[in-house]
């Protein structure tokens, strides 16, 4: 289990996430949007591509971490919960929690096909995160 963890990590944080993040900044990565946290040393912004998780006609978004709390973004979750997620219209604000006693594989069954294949095949401890999106105000007068 460690190693498939150290080779996943490697592999996402070297060569899949880079083209993937890249794409999903300009929205054509379907079903992929970027979560930003806040590095819990540096203060820094972080951003990870995550499956689409938001759940229609809600302000609520779900992510599954393939890593559980073993993965950085959950980390800075867990350092600093205000998050903000890229959507297609744009960024929205929101308070990220992680849920221990959700099922991450019903939780999955929920999100992004082709996503949730890689979270499934590649996961070694999943972990599900809700984030409460902000209410979005609109300012077109």
């Amino acid at each position: 289990m460690v190693r498939k963890r150290k080779l996943v990590t490697r592999l996402q944080v070297r060569l899949l996430n880079p083209p993937v993040r890249a794409l999903a900044a300009h929205g054509l990565a379907p079903g992929v949007v970027l979560l930003e946290t806040t590095g819990r040393r540096s203060g820094e912004p972080r951003t990870t591509p995550v499956s689409n998780g938001l759940e229609p006609g809600t302000d609520t978004f779900w992510i599954v971490a393939e890593m559980g709390r073993r993965a950085a973004y959950v980390r800075n979750i867990e350092a600093d919960p205000r998050v903000r997620i890229r959507l297609r219209r744009g960024w929205r604000t929101g308070t990220a929690h992680v849920v221990d006693g959700d099922d991450p594989r019903a939780r999955l069954r929920t999100l992004s096909r082709l996503n949730a294949a890689g979270v499934r095949a590649m996961g070694t401890e999943l972990l599900v995160v809700r984030v409460d999106l902000d209410a979005v105000t609109d300012t077109r007068r």
